[in-house]
């Protein structure tokens, strides 16, 4: 695995020595140009690198449609379920360091959680989103849905949608809250759930433009949330995701599943340390060998029981979820979005709804960061993604 840190983007001259043809290359920016000009986005941030080297360093479109704003290479996005991988990360080094199990159940940081069949339920299931427990956005009103303890004391009295482990249910928000909650019963030491991911993990990555929840010079440069969609079946209707995009910027927003504010730099690190197998600019979050463990499909033949609509309105077939343990997997075979079928079988990443996205392709040793305006729907988003990495890799001769 290389060992030089996230880098300035490589000059041209440099592209062929890492592998790369220009002329191919220059495709991904012109499908970006395309999806935007189209209207399917209003404007996309891409960073793509190979052995630490950026090569690609995308700033089309717009921050704003509607106000004609141009996107900047500084903006700032709503993460969407990228946030997901952050609180991953941070409840896996907590593993390392002996304070989680991923075999114990939650009720043995959270008693109050062991009710309604949810007594088994561990953070292993939680991070592999088999736990069966609520998979929609929580009914709740917003002062509930962005406090973390008031939305485990909902969870408490809620009965499971399946057994844990029995099938792959995505849960949008409510998963990701337990495990929050589980890392702060743990080393929470009095912090903010924001201020043990800043403390934990962005800190020392050097992700100096995220946080979770709203921090005021950030939103000086947020994005704001809005769709490019209109009258598609949808797994959240236009007006619900840019509800939830309005309350994101709420302070003291704590959603732990989707909440936080980040820049392409930002999720360009975080990939990095990723694919440098756990550390950057020597500090080190994971080791390599869980990353070998949380890389593996740990879901076997299971599909994700959210995606189903799909396999009518798109008239996909059905397919593997792919999901180790805390991130999606390409896996085998021909599968619809998120990955290209180009991309090697070991290849991980995490995505959030109709806007960002980020991979790590091992064997290739490629890093893609993603952050889009004018949401898609989801599952021309999942297409999106993978057609763009499918350029990058074609591009890729060497």
């Amino acid at each position: 695995m290389a060992t030089k840190p996230a880098a300035a983007k490589a000059p041209k001259s440099n592209l062929a020595k890492l592998g790369f043809d220009a002329t191919r290359l220059a495709r991904v920016r012109d499908a970006v140009k395309a999806d935007i000009d189209a209207g399917r986005c209003h404007g996309v941030r891409m960073m793509v690198a190979r052995h630490g080297e950026v090569v690609l360093d995308i700033c089309e479109g717009y921050a704003e449609r509607a106000a004609n704003k141009p996107l900047n290479n500084d903006s700032v996005f709503a993460t969407m379920s990228v946030a997901k991988q952050f609180t991953n990360v941070l409840a896996l080094s907590l593993v390392e360091r002996g304070l989680l199990k991923l075999h114990a159940p939650v009720a043995e940081l959270i008693p109050e959680f062991a009710t309604l069949g949810k007594e088994k339920v561990n953070l292993f299931h939680l991070l592999t989103h088999t736990s069966g427990v609520l998979s929609a956005i929580p009914p709740v009103p917003p002062d509930v849905l962005m406090n973390i303890d008031k939305l485990v004391a909902f969870a408490c009295g809620l009965p499971l949608e399946s057994q844990p482990g029995e099938r792959v249910n995505y849960s949008i928000l409510l998963g990701h809250t337990i495990i929050a909650a589980l890392c702060l019963r743990a080393d929470g030491r009095g912090r903010s759930y924001a201020q043990m991911l800043k403390d934990e993990v962005f800190a020392p990555l050097g992700m100096k433009d995220t946080s979770l929840g709203p921090r005021a010079d950030l939103m000086k440069r947020l994005c704001p949330v809005k769709v490019s969609y209109t009258d598609l079946p949808a797994l959240l209707p236009p007006a619900a995701v840019e509800g939830i995009g309005t309350l994101l910027a709420t302070p003291g927003c704590e959603i732990p599943g989707g909440g936080c504010m980040t820049s392409v730099q930002d999720v360009h690190r975080f990939a990095e340390m990723l694919r440098r197998g756990g550390e950057l600019d020597g500090n080190r979050l994971l080791s390599p060998a869980m990353l070998d463990f949380c890389t593996r499909n740990h879901t076997g033949t299971l599909r994700n029981v959210l995606f189903d609509m799909w396999f009518g309105v798109r008239g996909w077939i059905e397919y593997p979820a792919n999901i180790g343990c805390g991130f999606f997997l390409r896996g085998e075979g021909n599968l619809p979005g998120l990955f290209s079928p180009m991309n090697s079988p070991r290849t991980f990443g995490g995505f959030g709804a109709g806007s960002t996205g980020f991979t790590v392709d091992p064997e290739r040793d490629l890093s893609v960061a993603f952050l889009s305006t004018g949401l898609m729907e989801d599952s021309y988003h999942f297409e999106r993604i993978g057609v763009m990495q499918g350029l990058v890799l074609a591009a890729m001769v060497a």
